[in-house]
């Protein structure tokens, strides 16, 4: 065996160096075939990495987010972002007939539904898309109400079945998507965005979709609803609306009896008051007969901007008393009255932030755009994806990080756990059971009282 390995180890010994030179020259091959593939991967993933990593942060344009951009962009991935309006359901009823299964909220929904699309009632004007998944993703939304929103025109007819039926759309949504998760509570908004997930709240836009019915209001809530706008544009039995101060005088009937304990029972259910679209004396009455903080979801400041849909000074002194919320509104119209075509910018929505902040206090102001619910929006804030340049703006005019959150969503976060304070110290009262008046309703369109 010794004999016969020393011959084998000799001979493997006398052929080395040529072996070896084989070898070496073999890993020099594959050492730059190595080098070089790594070179094409690394100018493949700047290539196709960095476009990526501008969609996720909101940059483009050729050039990365602005150091206040990327601040901003950081503070609303670690603070949540709650929206007080969007209008996206009011869209499934307008282009598909309320079908949630047989539309993609992936897709980039400004090429589903277009200019070209039928509509279900033209009587409205046609809403260019505004919110889709990779648009809320990339404007960091972390909590957004849904309206439940129907046309005045259902008064005295079916407004109540059309309101469920747009919860309905509201509920399949949620369902459907892993992206959204339902919440009816403060913390709840607060749990859902630390799963990574949109919190998504339902706020009922309009009273007309309760049938004067304090039951149909009760129902409504175990559904998710948590906050009623008291009225749309169109005034109820009970409340005026908006309507009413373009009236010559304005009525100042505000709040009848029974609007009042519609009132007392959002209270007592810890379902939050919403006073846009309502006229100065229905928000006057509201506030003084809340006990609960009350919000305005969408609306902006009157003296900016002289429509009735905004809120006037003393209205808005009377809601930092009350310690409520005025949401800002972004649509063109109300931010900016001034005439000419001009959409205007990001800087007029600020303007209205910043008065509110300066005249009541950075703790009653927050944001409710209204995209899907309008038209035309500022340049730079034309759909869910703008709301981290909104923050840059601030962040350049120099607002401190505790007061961007409370205006992104801790003063709503503030108001809603509030809310929650009354209900629970009204636990022990029972649900009112009053009917309306039966001398005003619409005999023809009702069935007993």
């Amino acid at each position: 065996m010794s004999a016969s390995f020393d011959s084998s180890t000799t001979s493997l010994t006398t052929s080395a160096p040529t072996t070896f030179r084989k070898r070496r020259s073999w890993n020099d091959r594959i050492g730059i075939g190595f080098l070089v593939v790594t070179f094409v991967a690394i100018i493949l993933g700047l290539a196709i990495g960095l476009p990526l990593s501008k969609r996720d942060t909101g940059g483009g344009g050729g050039a990365p987010p602005s150091t206040d951009l990327q601040k901003a962009i950081n503070l609303l991935a670690n603070n949540p972002l709650i929206d007080g309006h969007n209008d996206l359901p009011w869209q499934f009823r307008q282009y598909a007939n309320n079908s949630v299964y047989s539309v993609n909220l992936g897709q980039d929904m400004r090429n589903t539904w277009t200019e070209t699309s039928p509509m279900d009632d033209t009587s409205f004007p046609r809403i260019p898309s505004q919110t889709d998944i990779g648009r809320l993703q990339a404007g960091k939304v972390g909590a957004q109400f849904w309206a439940v929103f129907c046309s005045c025109a259902s008064v005295d007819k079916d407004a109540v079945r059309m309101g469920f039926d747009t919860m309905d759309v509201i509920h399949k949504f949620i369902e459907k998507y892993d992206v959204f998760e339902l919440a009816t509570t403060a913390q709840g908004i607060t749990d859902v965005f630390n799963r990574g997930k949109i919190a998504s709240l339902i706020g009922l836009e309009g009273g007309h979709m309760i049938g004067n019915s304090l039951g149909t209001l009760r129902m409504y809530y175990k559904l998710g609803v948590r906050y009623m706008t008291l009225t749309h544009s169109c005034d109820t039995l009970w409340a005026d609306s908006v309507k009413a101060d373009s009236e010559n005088p304005p009525s100042t009937r505000g709040l009848t009896e029974f609007g009042e304990k519609v009132v007392k029972e959002m209270n007592r259910l810890g379902m939050i008051v919403d006073l846009s679209h309502t006229s100065v004396q229905t928000q006057k009455d509201a506030i003084r007969l809340s006990s609960a903080p009350v919000i305005f979801s969408h609306s902006s400041a009157y003296t900016l901007c002289n429509h009735n849909r905004n809120v006037r000074d003393e209205v808005l002194n009377l809601t930092k008393e009350n310690g409520g919320l005025v949401m800002i509104n972004f649509y063109k119209k109300y931010i900016d009255c001034s005439p000419g075509d001009s959409n205007g910018t990001i800087s007029d929505i600020v303007r209205h932030i910043e008065y509110v902040r300066d005249l009541i206090g950075v703790d009653y102001v927050g944001i409710g755009a209204d995209y899907d619910g309008v038209d035309v929006f500022p340049d730079g804030a034309e759909d869910v994806s703008k709301y981290p340049y909104v923050f840059e703006v601030l962040i350049n005019r120099g607002w401190s990080d505790s007061d961007l959150i409370k205006l992104a969503g801790g003063n709503l976060l503030r108001v809603f756990r509030a809310v929650e304070t009354i209900r629970d110290g009204l636990s022990s009262e029972n649900p009112e059971e009053d009917i309306i008046d039966k001398s005003l309703r619409n005999q023809n369109c009702t069935t007993g009282y």
